[in-house]
Formats: structure tokens, sequence, C-alpha cells
């Protein structure tokens, strides 16, 4: 596998053995310890001339220089690159906030390096699947929603919806399916990559997420919920007609 992954983390000790293991499973594996030279690396990564881009991120909540969760929202800046945070075991209210703030996934610390690597391959697996699946259309559009499997970008009213991988993958299950109920356990596995846990509220940030973005530009009530079962998504606000001038 050539994904060139970086570790923003000031446990320098974990790092080499996130970096060891991850590199023996194949992953070319760097890190930075501090907050502020996480950014300003990425900045040069992202917005110069360099073109060795990282295919995905795994950020630490606890940094010096600059905390976790403020790197996350200037990395999103500029970057819509995977992101999976490391964060305290039991602080949900970090995890909820990072999902908020952009992040992909998310793993309590201590982490099993064994557990990271499989979280790491799941993401870049339906990255790269997006990319070159040809069975999936390269264009998906439901109403005045679109989304482009090439270039895994969103739209709606031809306005840039900003997506993060995760949510990308969400949004493409949703509008492939829409007009259906789709359960939360089959999203979970189809867009994360894993099984959906009695605890976890990951689907439901990144729901919580796309529909403020897409109701920032107008597009309120198109994801709906179905209390018990899972989400929908209706091809129109609720209350207007697709087919009929006003």
């Amino acid at each position: 596998m050539d994904a060139r992954i970086l570790i923003i983390d000031d446990d320098t000790e974990l790092c080499v053995l996130l970096c060891d293991f991850l590199s023996l499973d194949g992953f070319n594996v760097s890190s930075v310890h501090d907050g502020k030279e996480a950014v300003s690396h990425c900045k040069s990564v992202y917005c110069g001339e360099r073109q060795d881009q990282y295919s995905a991120i795994v950020l630490d909540i606890m940094l010096p220089g600059m905390q976790g969760l403020e790197v996350l929202r200037k990395l999103r800046e500029f970057s819509n690159t995977p992101i999976i945070m490391l964060t305290a075991r039991g602080e949900d209210t970090d995890r909820i906030l990072g999902l908020e703030l952009g992040a992909d996934d998310y793993l309590p610390k201590p982490c099993n390096p064994r557990e990271l690597s499989a979280r790491l391959r799941a993401i870049l697996r339906r990255v790269q699947q997006g990319q070159t699946d040809t069975a999936i259309p390269s264009v998906i559009i439901v109403g005045e929603t679109r989304i482009d499997t090439t270039n895994r970008s969103a739209s709606y009213r031809g306005n840039d919806l900003k997506v993060t991988s995760s949510e990308f993958n969400i949004l493409q299950i949703l509008l492939s399916c829409a007009g259906e109920v789709v359960d939360k356990g089959s999203l979970n596995q189809r867009a994360l990559g894993r099984a959906l846990s009695a605890y976890d509220r990951s689907i439901d940030v990144h729901i919580s997420k796309l529909r403020k973005k897409l109701s920032g530009l107008g597009g309120e009530d198109l994801i709906l919920s179905v209390r018990g079962v899972g989400y929908q998504f209706v091809s129109s606000p609720i209350g207007v007609d697709d087919g009929a001038a006003g």
C-alpha cells in the first residue's frame, strides 16, 4: 500500500510504536509532535507546490502549541484529507466535537496499532473504491443535490458542500438509495467500515453535519430520520413539489 500517513501526537514513544507498526503494515508514515508545527507543515504540503499530500492524518486531541481540536478546525480550512482523532477514553464530548469539526473517525487512547491500521485501511479503501468502481455512476444527482465520485465532491444548488471523506461516503449511499430508508447499521458498515456499536454516535453526528451544510444553502429536511430504523434522503425539502411550479 503506497499510502502516506501523518501522525500528529506529542507522545514520541507512541509515535515510534505506531510508525514502526504501520510501516510494517505497508504504510509510509511520518510524525509531527506540536500543534502549531503540524498546521504549518500541512499548509506547506497542501497549499504549496509539493505533490506529496497525505492519504490520511491521525490527530491527537491533547497537543502542545495548539490543541488538537483547533488543529482540526484549521486543517479543514484547506484540506479534506481523512482524519482519525485519538481521544482520551470516555471523553465523549471531545469525540462528538471532533466529528462536528470535520474528523472522519476516532479511536480512544491508548489505541491498538492493529485497530488503527484497520481503520486507516477502511477509510482509504472507501476513497479508492469511490474513485475506481465503474459500477458506481461518476455523477449522482437527486433533486438539486449532486455528487461526483471521481473527485469525491458534493454540491447543492451548485454550491460546494465541502464534505469530509466520511460525509461523502454517507451522502453517496443515501443518494444512491434516495427515497428508501437506509438502516443505521448498514450505513455505519458501508460508510465507516465497521459494525455499529451500542454507544457509537458517529453516524448521527455526521448526518447532523450534512444537514447543517444542506440547510445553510436552503436544503432543509432533505435527510429524514426514521425513528428506530435509520435515514432517508428525499429529492426536495418537505412541502416542496418536485414537478410543480409554485
